[in-house]
Protein backbone atom coordinates (compact mmCIF):
# COMPACT_ATOMS: atom_id res chain seq x y z
CA UNK A 1 0.00 0.00 0.00
CA UNK A 2 2.31 2.15 1.31
CA UNK A 3 4.94 1.25 -1.94
CA UNK A 4 1.92 2.13 -4.04
CA UNK A 5 1.44 5.13 -3.11
CA UNK A 6 5.26 6.15 -2.78
CA UNK A 7 5.26 5.05 -6.54
CA UNK A 8 2.32 7.22 -8.07
CA UNK A 9 3.73 10.23 -5.82
CA UNK A 10 7.42 10.32 -7.05
CA UNK A 11 6.14 9.17 -10.87
CA UNK A 12 5.59 12.72 -12.35
CA UNK A 13 8.16 14.00 -10.68
CA UNK A 14 10.43 10.87 -12.45
CA UNK A 15 8.63 11.93 -15.86
CA UNK A 16 10.17 15.56 -15.03
CA UNK A 17 12.81 16.49 -17.64
CA UNK A 18 16.26 16.21 -15.88
CA UNK A 19 17.05 19.98 -16.62
CA UNK A 20 13.90 21.25 -15.17
CA UNK A 21 14.34 18.75 -11.65
CA UNK A 22 17.89 20.33 -11.29
CA UNK A 23 16.73 23.31 -11.66
CA UNK A 24 13.91 22.91 -9.04
CA UNK A 25 16.09 21.17 -6.66
CA UNK A 26 18.93 23.70 -7.17
CA UNK A 27 16.59 26.43 -6.75
CA UNK A 28 14.96 25.25 -3.43
CA UNK A 29 18.49 24.53 -2.05
CA UNK A 30 19.54 27.87 -2.76
CA UNK A 31 17.06 30.21 -2.16
CA UNK A 32 15.37 28.37 1.01
CA UNK A 33 17.74 28.36 3.25
CA UNK A 34 18.87 32.32 2.18
CA UNK A 35 15.12 33.57 3.31
CA UNK A 36 15.43 31.38 6.48
CA UNK A 37 18.70 32.95 7.13
CA UNK A 38 17.55 36.29 6.86
CA UNK A 39 14.28 36.08 9.16
CA UNK A 40 16.41 34.13 11.69
CA UNK A 41 18.97 36.38 11.79
CA UNK A 42 16.48 38.99 12.23
CA UNK A 43 14.94 36.74 14.68
CA UNK A 44 18.06 35.99 16.50
CA UNK A 45 19.70 39.42 16.31
CA UNK A 46 16.21 41.33 18.03
CA UNK A 47 16.53 38.49 21.05
CA UNK A 48 20.08 38.84 21.42
CA UNK A 49 19.97 42.74 21.43
CA UNK A 50 17.52 42.42 23.93
CA UNK A 51 19.50 40.29 26.13
CA UNK A 52 22.51 42.07 26.33
CA UNK A 53 20.13 45.29 26.87
CA UNK A 54 18.59 43.98 29.32
CA UNK A 55 22.16 42.61 30.94
CA UNK A 56 23.89 46.16 30.22
CA UNK A 57 21.40 48.38 32.00
CA UNK A 58 21.14 45.78 35.12
CA UNK A 59 24.83 46.49 35.31
CA UNK A 60 24.19 50.09 34.89
CA UNK A 61 21.40 50.61 37.80
CA UNK A 62 23.67 48.12 40.29
CA UNK A 63 26.20 50.34 39.92
CA UNK A 64 24.66 53.54 40.25
CA UNK A 65 22.09 52.04 43.17
CA UNK A 66 25.57 51.41 44.77
CA UNK A 67 27.41 54.73 44.45
CA UNK A 68 24.25 55.97 45.69
CA UNK A 69 24.11 53.75 48.67
CA UNK A 70 27.56 55.00 49.32
CA UNK A 71 26.37 58.73 48.85
CA UNK A 72 23.31 58.66 51.18
CA UNK A 73 25.21 56.37 53.86
CA UNK A 74 27.99 59.27 53.63
CA UNK A 75 25.34 61.83 54.66
CA UNK A 76 23.40 60.19 57.19
CA UNK A 77 26.91 59.27 58.55
CA UNK A 78 27.44 63.32 59.09
CA UNK A 79 24.24 63.38 60.26
CA UNK A 80 24.90 60.75 63.25
CA UNK A 81 27.96 63.03 64.22
CA UNK A 82 26.37 65.63 65.10
CA UNK A 83 23.22 63.55 66.65
CA UNK A 84 25.79 61.59 69.49
CA UNK A 85 27.17 64.82 69.72
CA UNK A 86 26.58 65.32 73.82
CA UNK A 87 27.76 69.14 74.02
CA UNK A 88 25.66 69.98 71.37
CA UNK A 89 22.70 68.30 73.15
CA UNK A 90 23.28 70.13 76.47
CA UNK A 91 23.41 73.35 74.58
CA UNK A 92 19.98 72.81 73.00
CA UNK A 93 18.39 71.76 76.13
CA UNK A 94 19.98 74.08 78.44
CA UNK A 95 17.71 77.27 80.05
CA UNK A 96 20.07 80.56 79.00
CA UNK A 97 19.62 83.21 81.29
CA UNK A 98 23.01 85.11 80.73
CA UNK A 99 24.39 86.40 77.26
CA UNK A 100 28.01 85.23 77.95
CA UNK A 101 26.34 81.62 77.88
CA UNK A 102 24.56 82.11 74.65
CA UNK A 103 27.86 83.38 73.00
CA UNK A 104 29.37 80.28 73.66
CA UNK A 105 26.77 78.65 72.38
CA UNK A 106 26.13 80.44 69.31
CA UNK A 107 30.42 79.97 68.84
CA UNK A 108 30.32 76.40 69.34
CA UNK A 109 27.61 75.85 66.70
CA UNK A 110 28.87 77.76 64.56
CA UNK A 111 32.50 76.74 64.72
CA UNK A 112 31.06 73.10 64.30
CA UNK A 113 28.39 73.54 61.29
CA UNK A 114 31.30 75.76 59.38
CA UNK A 115 33.71 72.65 60.05
CA UNK A 116 31.10 70.10 58.51
CA UNK A 117 30.43 72.77 55.75
CA UNK A 118 33.71 72.88 54.85
CA UNK A 119 34.93 69.22 54.89
CA UNK A 120 31.42 68.47 52.95
CA UNK A 121 30.96 71.47 50.67
CA UNK A 122 28.31 69.34 48.41
CA UNK A 123 25.98 70.14 51.42
CA UNK A 124 24.00 73.55 50.68
CA UNK A 125 23.23 74.12 54.16
CA UNK A 126 22.11 72.63 57.39
CA UNK A 127 19.75 73.93 60.54
CA UNK A 128 18.49 73.30 63.91
CA UNK A 129 14.88 73.63 64.54
CA UNK A 130 14.71 74.08 68.43
CA UNK A 131 12.07 74.16 70.88
CA UNK A 132 14.27 76.09 73.57
CA UNK A 133 12.61 79.85 74.05
CA UNK A 134 15.78 80.47 75.70
CA UNK A 135 17.89 80.07 72.77
CA UNK A 136 17.24 82.99 70.10
CA UNK A 137 17.18 81.98 66.11
CA UNK A 138 20.13 83.11 63.98
CA UNK A 139 17.68 81.50 61.15
CA UNK A 140 21.36 80.79 59.74
CA UNK A 141 22.33 77.19 61.76
CA UNK A 142 19.47 77.90 64.44
CA UNK A 143 15.45 78.47 63.47
CA UNK A 144 12.34 78.22 65.66
CA UNK A 145 10.54 74.61 65.46
CA UNK A 146 7.32 76.80 64.78
CA UNK A 147 4.29 75.99 62.66
CA UNK A 148 6.10 76.93 59.27
CA UNK A 149 8.64 74.29 60.18
CA UNK A 150 5.49 71.63 60.53
CA UNK A 151 4.26 72.88 56.53
CA UNK A 152 7.51 71.56 55.48
CA UNK A 153 7.24 68.79 53.13
CA UNK A 154 9.98 66.79 55.70
CA UNK A 155 7.99 67.13 59.14
CA UNK A 156 5.54 64.55 58.37
CA UNK A 157 8.54 61.90 57.35
CA UNK A 158 10.77 62.97 60.03
CA UNK A 159 8.26 63.19 63.07
CA UNK A 160 7.34 59.23 62.48
CA UNK A 161 10.62 58.44 61.83
CA UNK A 162 11.93 57.68 65.41
CA UNK A 163 15.56 59.54 65.11
CA UNK A 164 16.10 57.34 61.26
CA UNK A 165 17.59 59.51 58.69
CA UNK A 166 14.53 60.51 56.43
CA UNK A 167 14.89 62.04 52.73
CA UNK A 168 12.29 64.24 51.15
CA UNK A 169 12.64 66.03 47.84
CA UNK A 170 12.48 69.44 47.71
CA UNK A 171 11.66 71.25 44.24
CA UNK A 172 12.90 74.34 43.24
CA UNK A 173 11.51 76.99 44.92
CA UNK A 174 11.78 81.37 45.07
CA UNK A 175 13.10 82.36 48.75
CA UNK A 176 10.68 83.42 51.07
CA UNK A 177 11.17 87.97 51.33
CA UNK A 178 13.06 87.63 54.36
CA UNK A 179 15.68 85.23 52.66
CA UNK A 180 17.91 88.01 50.76
CA UNK A 181 21.87 87.41 50.16
CA UNK A 182 23.32 91.10 49.81
CA UNK A 183 19.86 92.45 48.59
CA UNK A 184 19.73 90.09 46.05
CA UNK A 185 16.93 87.10 46.06
CA UNK A 186 17.63 83.85 45.05
CA UNK A 187 15.61 80.74 43.86
CA UNK A 188 16.59 77.60 45.50
CA UNK A 189 17.46 74.68 43.05
CA UNK A 190 15.89 71.33 43.97
CA UNK A 191 17.49 69.85 46.39
CA UNK A 192 17.07 66.68 49.13
CA UNK A 193 16.71 67.53 52.95
CA UNK A 194 18.19 64.88 54.93
CA UNK A 195 15.75 65.55 58.62
CA UNK A 196 15.94 63.92 61.61
CA UNK A 197 14.91 63.88 64.91
CA UNK A 198 16.88 65.02 67.97
CA UNK A 199 16.51 62.57 71.19
CA UNK A 200 19.55 61.31 72.13
CA UNK A 201 19.34 60.87 76.04
CA UNK A 202 17.03 63.30 76.27
CA UNK A 203 14.06 63.89 78.50
CA UNK A 204 12.98 66.35 76.15
CA UNK A 205 11.89 64.74 73.88
CA UNK A 206 12.71 65.92 70.99
CA UNK A 207 14.79 68.66 71.49
CA UNK A 208 15.12 69.70 68.19
CA UNK A 209 15.14 68.68 64.35
CA UNK A 210 18.36 68.65 62.32
CA UNK A 211 17.91 69.38 58.69
CA UNK A 212 21.13 68.60 55.81
CA UNK A 213 19.68 70.25 52.27
CA UNK A 214 21.80 68.68 49.71
CA UNK A 215 21.52 69.86 45.80
CA UNK A 216 19.49 67.06 43.59
CA UNK A 217 22.45 68.13 41.19
CA UNK A 218 24.48 66.51 43.51
CA UNK A 219 22.43 63.10 43.13
CA UNK A 220 21.65 64.00 39.53
CA UNK A 221 25.83 63.66 39.36
CA UNK A 222 25.70 60.10 39.78
CA UNK A 223 23.31 58.81 36.18
CA UNK A 224 24.51 61.96 34.31
CA UNK A 225 26.99 60.10 32.40
CA UNK A 226 25.19 57.05 31.77
CA UNK A 227 21.90 59.03 30.75
CA UNK A 228 22.71 59.69 27.00
CA UNK A 229 20.89 56.45 25.57
CA UNK A 230 18.78 55.81 28.24
CA UNK A 231 16.58 57.43 30.92
CA UNK A 232 17.47 57.23 34.36
CA UNK A 233 15.54 57.99 37.33
CA UNK A 234 16.52 58.34 41.16
CA UNK A 235 12.98 57.27 42.67
CA UNK A 236 12.24 57.51 46.46
CA UNK A 237 10.39 54.67 48.62
CA UNK A 238 7.07 56.24 48.04
CA UNK A 239 7.65 56.22 44.36
CA UNK A 240 7.99 59.67 44.01
CA UNK A 241 10.98 60.81 41.06
CA UNK A 242 14.08 62.10 43.51
CA UNK A 243 16.68 62.92 40.60
CA UNK A 244 16.13 62.63 36.80
CA UNK A 245 17.36 64.80 33.51
CA UNK A 246 14.19 66.40 33.56
CA UNK A 247 13.52 68.45 36.73
CA UNK A 248 9.95 69.64 36.34
CA UNK A 249 9.43 65.51 36.84
CA UNK A 250 10.44 65.81 40.08
CA UNK A 251 8.32 64.71 43.05
CA UNK A 252 6.03 63.29 40.33
CA UNK A 253 5.15 59.50 40.99
CA UNK A 254 7.10 57.34 38.29
CA UNK A 255 4.21 54.83 38.07
CA UNK A 256 2.40 57.81 36.49
CA UNK A 257 4.90 58.18 33.78
CA UNK A 258 5.80 54.46 33.24
CA UNK A 259 2.98 52.37 32.92
CA UNK A 260 4.16 48.60 33.49
CA UNK A 261 4.14 45.28 35.83
CA UNK A 262 5.94 47.17 38.70
CA UNK A 263 6.54 44.74 41.57
CA UNK A 264 7.27 44.79 45.40
CA UNK A 265 10.42 43.15 44.87
CA UNK A 266 13.93 45.13 45.54
CA UNK A 267 15.12 44.08 41.75
CA UNK A 268 13.42 43.49 38.60
CA UNK A 269 12.96 44.15 34.89
CA UNK A 270 9.65 44.21 32.94
CA UNK A 271 8.77 45.53 29.13
CA UNK A 272 6.64 48.83 29.77
CA UNK A 273 5.29 51.96 28.23
CA UNK A 274 6.98 55.27 28.48
CA UNK A 275 5.56 58.70 26.58
CA UNK A 276 3.63 56.59 24.01
CA UNK A 277 6.30 54.40 22.78
CA UNK A 278 7.50 50.77 24.28
CA UNK A 279 10.47 50.30 26.44
CA UNK A 280 12.89 48.35 28.64
CA UNK A 281 12.76 48.85 32.44
CA UNK A 282 15.08 47.92 34.96
CA UNK A 283 14.88 48.74 38.37
CA UNK A 284 17.31 48.23 41.61
CA UNK A 285 16.68 48.92 45.42
CA UNK A 286 18.69 50.15 48.42
CA UNK A 287 18.36 49.93 51.67
CA UNK A 288 16.72 53.39 52.19
CA UNK A 289 14.17 52.02 49.79
CA UNK A 290 15.60 54.19 47.06
CA UNK A 291 15.23 52.85 43.62
CA UNK A 292 16.99 53.37 40.48
CA UNK A 293 15.46 53.19 37.63
CA UNK A 294 16.72 52.48 33.96
CA UNK A 295 14.47 53.22 30.68
CA UNK A 296 15.57 51.88 27.28
CA UNK A 297 13.49 53.29 24.20
CA UNK A 298 12.38 49.10 22.64
CA UNK A 299 11.53 51.15 19.22
CA UNK A 300 14.93 52.66 18.87
CA UNK A 301 16.83 49.64 19.27
CA UNK A 302 14.36 47.55 17.06
CA UNK A 303 14.93 50.46 14.69
CA UNK A 304 18.47 49.48 14.06
CA UNK A 305 17.65 46.06 13.69
CA UNK A 306 15.25 46.54 11.21
CA UNK A 307 17.27 48.16 9.36
CA UNK A 308 19.89 46.06 9.20
CA UNK A 309 17.25 43.47 8.33
CA UNK A 310 15.94 45.39 5.43
CA UNK A 311 19.39 45.86 4.09
CA UNK A 312 19.91 42.27 3.93
CA UNK A 313 16.57 41.55 2.53
CA UNK A 314 17.21 43.48 -0.24
CA UNK A 315 20.53 41.78 -1.14
CA UNK A 316 18.81 38.43 -0.09
CA UNK A 317 16.24 39.30 -3.22
CA UNK A 318 18.90 40.63 -5.41
CA UNK A 319 21.27 37.36 -4.56
CA UNK A 320 17.88 34.76 -5.05
CA UNK A 321 17.43 36.57 -8.09
CA UNK A 322 20.70 36.22 -9.74
CA UNK A 323 21.06 32.82 -8.42
CA UNK A 324 18.43 31.61 -10.20
CA UNK A 325 19.53 32.61 -13.08
CA UNK A 326 22.80 31.13 -12.55
CA UNK A 327 21.21 27.94 -11.54
CA UNK A 328 19.09 28.29 -14.85
CA UNK A 329 22.21 28.50 -17.20
CA UNK A 330 24.08 26.18 -15.42
CA UNK A 331 21.42 23.39 -15.73
CA UNK A 332 21.13 23.82 -19.02
CA UNK A 333 24.96 23.43 -19.19
CA UNK A 334 24.60 20.47 -17.17
CA UNK A 335 21.82 18.79 -19.06
CA UNK A 336 23.17 18.98 -22.75
CA UNK A 337 26.41 17.56 -21.61
CA UNK A 338 25.14 14.66 -19.73
CA UNK A 339 22.60 13.83 -23.00
CA UNK A 340 25.85 13.50 -25.07
CA UNK A 341 26.94 11.38 -22.41
CA UNK A 342 24.00 9.31 -21.78
CA UNK A 343 24.26 8.58 -25.97
CA UNK A 344 28.16 7.29 -25.48
CA UNK A 345 26.67 5.08 -22.77
CA UNK A 346 24.18 3.39 -25.64
CA UNK A 347 26.41 3.09 -27.64
CA UNK A 348 29.17 1.02 -25.15
CA UNK A 349 25.81 -0.73 -24.08
CA UNK A 350 25.53 -1.80 -27.85
CA UNK A 351 29.17 -3.29 -27.57
CA UNK A 352 30.18 -0.21 -30.00
CA UNK A 353 33.45 0.77 -28.91
CA UNK A 354 34.04 2.95 -31.58
CA UNK A 355 33.03 6.29 -30.41
CA UNK A 356 33.94 9.47 -31.92
CA UNK A 357 36.76 11.89 -30.33
CA UNK A 358 34.23 14.20 -28.37
CA UNK A 359 35.76 17.19 -26.50
CA UNK A 360 33.73 18.46 -23.46
CA UNK A 361 35.70 20.51 -21.55
CA UNK A 362 37.91 19.48 -18.32
CA UNK A 363 35.84 19.54 -15.09
CA UNK A 364 33.66 16.63 -14.10
CA UNK A 365 31.88 15.82 -17.10
CA UNK A 366 34.31 16.47 -19.59
CA UNK A 367 36.64 14.27 -17.92
CA UNK A 368 34.29 11.47 -17.26
CA UNK A 369 33.36 11.69 -20.89
CA UNK A 370 37.11 11.34 -21.99
CA UNK A 371 37.61 8.50 -19.14
CA UNK A 372 34.40 6.77 -21.38
CA UNK A 373 36.36 6.92 -24.24
CA UNK A 374 39.77 5.69 -22.83
CA UNK A 375 36.98 2.92 -21.59
CA UNK A 376 35.65 2.38 -25.01
CA UNK A 377 39.13 1.33 -26.33
CA UNK A 378 40.67 -0.68 -23.39
CA UNK A 379 37.51 -2.72 -21.63
CA UNK A 380 38.34 -5.46 -22.53
CA UNK A 381 42.10 -5.11 -21.70
CA UNK A 382 41.08 -3.80 -18.20
CA UNK A 383 38.82 -7.06 -17.67
CA UNK A 384 41.05 -9.46 -18.79
CA UNK A 385 44.86 -8.63 -18.56
CA UNK A 386 44.83 -5.76 -15.62
CA UNK A 387 42.90 -8.20 -13.61
CA UNK A 388 44.94 -11.05 -13.66
CA UNK A 389 48.15 -8.75 -13.48
CA UNK A 390 46.55 -7.46 -10.15
CA UNK A 391 46.26 -10.79 -8.80
CA UNK A 392 49.59 -12.53 -9.55
CA UNK A 393 51.01 -9.34 -8.50
CA UNK A 394 49.40 -10.38 -4.72
CA UNK A 395 50.20 -14.03 -4.83
CA UNK A 396 53.46 -13.27 -5.64
CA UNK A 397 53.99 -10.98 -2.74
CA UNK A 398 52.78 -13.16 -0.34
CA UNK A 399 54.58 -16.01 -1.51
CA UNK A 400 57.69 -13.76 -1.49
CA UNK A 401 57.06 -12.78 2.01
CA UNK A 402 56.50 -16.16 2.97
CA UNK A 403 58.89 -18.05 1.52
CA UNK A 404 62.07 -17.10 3.23
CA UNK A 405 63.38 -21.13 3.40
CA UNK A 406 62.95 -23.70 1.14
CA UNK A 407 63.61 -26.55 3.20
CA UNK A 408 62.95 -29.50 0.12
CA UNK A 409 66.43 -30.23 -0.91
CA UNK A 410 67.80 -29.86 2.32
CA UNK A 411 65.33 -32.35 4.35
CA UNK A 412 66.76 -35.39 2.10
CA UNK A 413 70.19 -34.42 2.64
CA UNK A 414 69.66 -33.95 6.56
CA UNK A 415 68.20 -37.44 6.27
CA UNK A 416 71.60 -38.92 4.63
CA UNK A 417 73.36 -37.03 7.37
CA UNK A 418 71.83 -38.68 10.30
CA UNK A 419 71.72 -41.86 9.30
CA UNK A 420 75.71 -41.67 8.68
CA UNK A 421 75.65 -40.06 12.05
CA UNK A 422 74.28 -43.71 13.60
CA UNK A 423 77.00 -45.62 11.43
CA UNK A 424 79.38 -43.32 13.18
CA UNK A 425 77.99 -43.58 16.74
CA UNK A 426 77.91 -39.74 17.28
CA UNK A 427 75.34 -38.74 19.24
CA UNK A 428 75.22 -35.41 18.98
CA UNK A 429 75.45 -35.06 15.97
CA UNK A 430 72.21 -37.54 15.32
CA UNK A 431 70.73 -35.52 17.72
CA UNK A 432 71.52 -32.19 16.07
CA UNK A 433 70.45 -33.53 12.65
CA UNK A 434 67.24 -35.04 13.81
CA UNK A 435 66.15 -31.82 15.43
CA UNK A 436 66.89 -30.11 12.01
CA UNK A 437 65.05 -32.14 10.07
CA UNK A 438 62.02 -32.19 12.20
CA UNK A 439 62.62 -27.96 12.08
CA UNK A 440 62.33 -28.21 8.77
CA UNK A 441 59.67 -30.56 8.18
CA UNK A 442 57.22 -28.76 10.47
CA UNK A 443 58.60 -25.23 8.60
CA UNK A 444 57.91 -26.86 5.10
CA UNK A 445 54.74 -28.23 6.27
CA UNK A 446 52.91 -28.70 3.20
CA UNK A 447 53.53 -25.23 1.93
CA UNK A 448 50.96 -24.23 4.62
CA UNK A 449 51.70 -20.50 6.04
CA UNK A 450 49.49 -20.45 9.03
CA UNK A 451 49.92 -23.43 11.49
CA UNK A 452 49.13 -23.87 14.77
CA UNK A 453 50.29 -22.42 17.80
CA UNK A 454 51.13 -26.11 18.86
CA UNK A 455 53.08 -26.85 15.98
CA UNK A 456 54.87 -23.19 15.74
CA UNK A 457 55.74 -24.54 19.72
CA UNK A 458 57.07 -28.00 18.36
CA UNK A 459 59.17 -25.99 15.34
CA UNK A 460 60.59 -23.57 18.36
CA UNK A 461 61.74 -26.16 20.07
CA UNK A 462 63.26 -28.26 17.44
CA UNK A 463 65.30 -25.28 16.73
CA UNK A 464 66.43 -24.07 20.52
CA UNK A 465 67.58 -27.80 21.05
CA UNK A 466 69.90 -27.45 18.33
CA UNK A 467 70.97 -24.00 19.51
CA UNK A 468 71.46 -25.55 22.88
CA UNK A 469 74.03 -28.55 21.34
CA UNK A 470 76.05 -25.63 19.85
CA UNK A 471 77.03 -23.34 23.02
CA UNK A 472 76.49 -26.26 25.84
CA UNK A 473 75.06 -24.75 28.54
CA UNK A 474 74.87 -21.03 27.71
CA UNK A 475 71.44 -20.91 26.40
CA UNK A 476 68.64 -21.56 28.62
CA UNK A 477 64.98 -21.51 27.38
CA UNK A 478 61.95 -20.95 29.53
CA UNK A 479 58.36 -21.72 28.70
CA UNK A 480 55.32 -20.07 30.18
CA UNK A 481 52.80 -21.11 28.05
CA UNK A 482 49.09 -21.54 28.40
CA UNK A 483 47.68 -24.35 26.95
CA UNK A 484 44.52 -23.37 25.90
CA UNK A 485 46.16 -21.05 23.54
CA UNK A 486 48.04 -24.36 21.65
CA UNK A 487 45.14 -24.91 18.41
CA UNK A 488 44.87 -21.11 18.24
CA UNK A 489 46.35 -19.83 14.44
CA UNK A 490 49.84 -18.29 13.61
CA UNK A 491 51.89 -17.03 11.04
CA UNK A 492 54.23 -19.57 10.34
CA UNK A 493 58.31 -19.06 11.77
CA UNK A 494 56.88 -16.12 14.17
CA UNK A 495 59.08 -16.95 17.24
CA UNK A 496 61.93 -18.30 15.24
CA UNK A 497 63.34 -15.65 13.98
CA UNK A 498 63.53 -13.34 17.16
CA UNK A 499 65.00 -16.56 19.20
CA UNK A 500 67.83 -16.48 16.48
CA UNK A 501 67.77 -12.42 16.93
CA UNK A 502 68.74 -12.81 21.24
CA UNK A 503 71.65 -16.06 20.54
CA UNK A 504 73.29 -13.52 17.82
CA UNK A 505 72.46 -10.07 19.24
CA UNK A 506 71.94 -10.86 23.08
CA UNK A 507 75.28 -12.87 24.51
CA UNK A 508 77.88 -10.52 25.76
CA UNK A 509 79.54 -12.25 28.56
CA UNK A 510 80.89 -15.73 27.80
CA UNK A 511 80.49 -16.62 31.37
CA UNK A 512 77.39 -15.88 32.24
CA UNK A 513 74.66 -17.81 30.17
CA UNK A 514 71.90 -15.97 28.11
CA UNK A 515 68.40 -16.90 29.56
CA UNK A 516 64.78 -16.59 27.24
CA UNK A 517 61.80 -16.90 28.15
CA UNK A 518 58.83 -18.03 25.99
CA UNK A 519 54.95 -16.82 26.66
CA UNK A 520 52.08 -17.57 25.38
CA UNK A 521 48.71 -15.95 26.25
CA UNK A 522 45.36 -14.60 25.63
CA UNK A 523 44.83 -11.30 26.14
CA UNK A 524 40.97 -10.73 25.53
CA UNK A 525 40.66 -11.18 22.07
CA UNK A 526 44.21 -11.13 21.11
CA UNK A 527 47.05 -13.89 21.33
CA UNK A 528 49.68 -12.16 23.19
CA UNK A 529 53.70 -14.22 22.21
CA UNK A 530 56.32 -13.06 23.85
CA UNK A 531 60.28 -13.38 23.91
CA UNK A 532 61.94 -12.24 26.68
CA UNK A 533 65.85 -12.23 27.12
CA UNK A 534 68.31 -10.89 29.46
CA UNK A 535 70.85 -9.76 27.43
CA UNK A 536 73.02 -6.86 26.54
CA UNK A 537 69.80 -4.88 25.27
CA UNK A 538 69.84 -2.09 22.27
CA UNK A 539 70.92 1.44 22.60
CA UNK A 540 67.80 3.88 21.17
CA UNK A 541 69.39 4.46 17.93
CA UNK A 542 70.03 0.75 17.09
CA UNK A 543 66.52 0.10 18.53
CA UNK A 544 65.07 2.46 16.36
CA UNK A 545 66.83 0.97 13.07
CA UNK A 546 65.47 -2.39 14.32
CA UNK A 547 61.75 -1.26 14.31
CA UNK A 548 62.52 0.74 10.99
CA UNK A 549 62.90 -2.79 9.40
CA UNK A 550 66.63 -2.81 8.84
CA UNK A 551 67.89 -3.46 5.53
CA UNK A 552 69.27 -6.65 3.73
CA UNK A 553 72.56 -6.99 5.74
CA UNK A 554 70.80 -6.70 8.62
CA UNK A 555 69.11 -10.17 8.96
CA UNK A 556 67.99 -9.21 12.24
CA UNK A 557 65.44 -5.90 11.28
CA UNK A 558 65.03 -7.96 8.53
CA UNK A 559 63.68 -10.47 10.18
CA UNK A 560 61.10 -8.41 12.43
CA UNK A 561 60.02 -7.00 9.29
CA UNK A 562 59.16 -9.89 7.74
CA UNK A 563 57.23 -11.66 10.87
CA UNK A 564 55.37 -8.02 10.99
CA UNK A 565 54.56 -7.52 7.30
CA UNK A 566 53.25 -11.45 7.22
CA UNK A 567 50.98 -11.25 10.00
CA UNK A 568 49.45 -7.54 9.50
CA UNK A 569 48.73 -9.15 5.81
CA UNK A 570 47.06 -12.05 7.19
CA UNK A 571 45.24 -10.62 10.23
CA UNK A 572 45.11 -6.39 9.96
CA UNK A 573 46.84 -3.63 10.38
CA UNK A 574 46.09 -3.48 14.36
CA UNK A 575 48.37 -6.62 14.66
CA UNK A 576 51.90 -7.27 14.19
CA UNK A 577 55.51 -6.88 16.23
CA UNK A 578 56.24 -4.71 19.25
CA UNK A 579 59.71 -4.36 20.38
CA UNK A 580 60.84 -3.02 24.02
CA UNK A 581 63.92 -2.53 24.73
CA UNK A 582 67.14 -1.24 27.24
CA UNK A 583 71.02 -0.87 27.36
CA UNK A 584 72.33 -3.49 29.78
CA UNK A 585 68.75 -5.05 30.77
CA UNK A 586 67.48 -7.27 28.13
CA UNK A 587 65.13 -7.11 25.11
CA UNK A 588 61.09 -7.81 25.55
CA UNK A 589 59.53 -8.86 21.53
CA UNK A 590 55.61 -8.78 21.99
CA UNK A 591 53.56 -10.52 18.90
CA UNK A 592 49.93 -9.88 18.67
CA UNK A 593 48.04 -11.96 17.04
CA UNK A 594 44.17 -11.97 17.03
CA UNK A 595 42.34 -15.31 18.70
CA UNK A 596 40.12 -16.28 15.15
CA UNK A 597 39.37 -19.81 16.57
CA UNK A 598 41.39 -23.22 16.29
CA UNK A 599 42.71 -24.63 12.95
Amino acid sequence: MLRGLQRVLTRPFLNIRFRNKLFAVFALVAVAPLLFFAFYSYGTMKAELTRQTYASMAVTTDQISANLRTKLDAYAKVSSSLYLDPRLRDILIQTYSSESSLIDAYSYINSTFKNILTTNNEIMSMTIYTHNETIPADNVFLRKADEKMRRSPWYEPVSKSYGSVTFTVMTATNPPDDQVVKGIEERKPARVVLARLLDNNSLNYPYGYLTMEIPEADIYALIEKENKNKELFIVSEEGAIVSARDKTLLNQPLAGLVQGNWSAEPDGSFMGHYKGERVYVVYNSIGSGWRTVSIVSYDSLIKNVKLAFSRLFTLAVFIVGLAILLIYLTARLITKRIETLLQLTRRIEREDFSMPDTFMGHDEVGQLAFAMLKMSRRLKEMITVVYKKEIAKKEAEMSMLQAQINPHFLYNTLASISALAMLSEDARIHKMVTNLGKFYRISLNKGKTIISFGEELKLTQAYVAIQQLRFEGMLNIHYDIDESVSPYPVVKLALQPFIENSINHAIWDDEAPLNIIIRARTQGGTLVLEVIDDGMGMRPERLAFVRGGGNEEDKSGYGIRNVDRRIRMTFGEHYGVHIFSRLGIGTTVQIRIPVSGPL
